[in-house]
């Protein structure tokens, strides 16, 4: 599929044949939402599409209440035209965080608002146990909105098919390690079902919703159960061969260190992670299992909290550095699972970063920064998913249409 620059925006370009007619309506879709409100023979020109072909698909895309007619631009002589929008009532699309010990589901509408979200624990995410419940929370939200369910994305923790890493130890879910989760969850629920590796679609919707929307190249070190590395590049996520790209978790940064269920000593996840956390909490005697208990500690300056956040700054230290050298990143966020004033401790004990090719005296952005959506952001990339497969020509998009999209 081709793409023409058009002042600071690349336009998907159409294909005239009728066999390429549902990769003209989502072309159609794509630059209408990217330009807010479109009349048909500006969406012809942009997409270079005939007139007629245009017309008739701006026709069914209000009849299929995706496109909803938004008055008429008022300029020069003659009739003026219609002008058309994405309707954001017309669908709506639903990301699954699924975690070792909760849910994050986030409704999305067409125009990439967030129509709902919410938090749910969850005690057991074998496949058994797990997709009852995620039929059960597809049902009631097609129940909750009544408009067209574009599909389902679907995120968890990676890496996927790795023997010795998929679905062992306690930052992994149990039972889906030989399961293809996609097909499963598409057969169960009846939608086209999106799985993503959780670090990649957190990096996503970092991009779409926060700190990143208006930056091309950076990373995110990202707090789940374990700890794993999204990259966007170009403005692209950057998945690698078999989407385990980032696998962070699983480096080794204490030879001869603490044994990992991996089979490896020492690996990064064992020390910088929230399951590391949680664990330290636990020889200490104390029981923290939820997000605002791990709030509670550090807004009562807990010691063992204020330990663990020192060690966490001294492991990711050189990990940053190591991520700026390979990758070149215009900045390293922070964020996930993580209450906010935790990162920001951490960002903070990370003062002294090893010198990297971003040493550099005049910076736009810092070097390590804290994310902005929060305890949301993977199921926010994982809405975005299908919201991208149904709507766009392709899911990655070029810089400057992420940039300047909302979703």
């Amino acid at each position: 599929m081709a793409r023409q620059t058009s002042g600071t925006h690349q336009i998907a370009i159409g294909k005239n044949p009728e066999r390429s007619r549902h990769h003209n309506r989502r072309v159609v879709l794509d630059v209408v939402r990217i330009h807010g409100s479109l009349g048909r023979m500006h969406i012809a020109k942009l997409t270079q599409l005939t007139a007629q072909a245009v017309a008739n698909i701006v026709d069914e895309l209000v009849s299929d209440n995706l496109l909803m007619e938004v008055g008429r631009l008022r300029s020069g002589r003659g009739q003026p035209p219609i002008q058309f929008a994405v309707n954001p009532d017309g669908a709506i699309t639903i990301g699954i965080e699924i975690a070792a010990d909760h849910m994050v589901i986030v409704v999305l509408d067409l125009a990439g608002q967030v129509r709902s979200r919410e938090i749910v624990p969850v005690k057991n995410t074998t496949p058994e146990h797990f997709v009852p419940r995620f039929v059960g929370e597809v049902d009631r939200i097609r129940t909750l909105f009544k408009a067209k369910l574009l599909g389902i994305g679907v995120v968890m923790p990676g890496p996927f098919e790795i023997d010795g890493m998929t679905s062992v130890g306690p930052t992994t879910l149990p039972g889906w390690g030989t399961i293809d989760a996609a097909e499963m969850l598409s057969e169960a629920s009846g939608e086209l079902v999106i799985v993503e590796n959780d670090a990649t679609a957190a990096v996503v919707g970092e991009r779409l919703f926060g700190a990143g929307q208006t930056i091309s190249d950076f990373c995110m070190i990202y707090f789940g159960a374990g700890i794993g590395l999204g990259v966007i590049h170009e403005g692209t996520p950057f998945r690698g061969a078999f989407g385990n790209a980032g696998e962070i978790g699983h480096i080794v940064v204490a030879p001869r260190g603490k044994q990992c269920p991996c089979g490896q000593s020492g690996c990064l996840e064992l020390y910088a992670s929230l399951h590391a956390l949680k664990e330290k909490l636990r020889e200490a005697g104390i029981a923290a299992s939820e997000f605002s208990d791990l709030e509670t500690l550090h807004a009562g300056n807990h010691p063992v909290l204020r330990a663990w956040i020192g060690e966490a700054a001294d492991y990711l230290s050189p990990m940053v550095s190591m991520l700026e050298n390979i990758l070149d990143p215009e900045t390293v966020m922070l964020g996930g699972a993580m209450p906010d004033a935790i990162i920001d401790d951490i960002i903070s004990a990370m003062h002294n970063l090893p010198v990297s090719v971003a040493s550099r005296r005049v910076r736009s952005l810092p070097r390590v920064q804290r994310g902005q959506t929060g305890q949301l952001t993977a199921a926010l990339g994982a809405a975005a998913l299908p919201l991208f497969e149904v709507v766009t020509p392709k899911l990655d998009t070029s810089p400057t249409d992420i940039a300047h999209n909302t979703l």
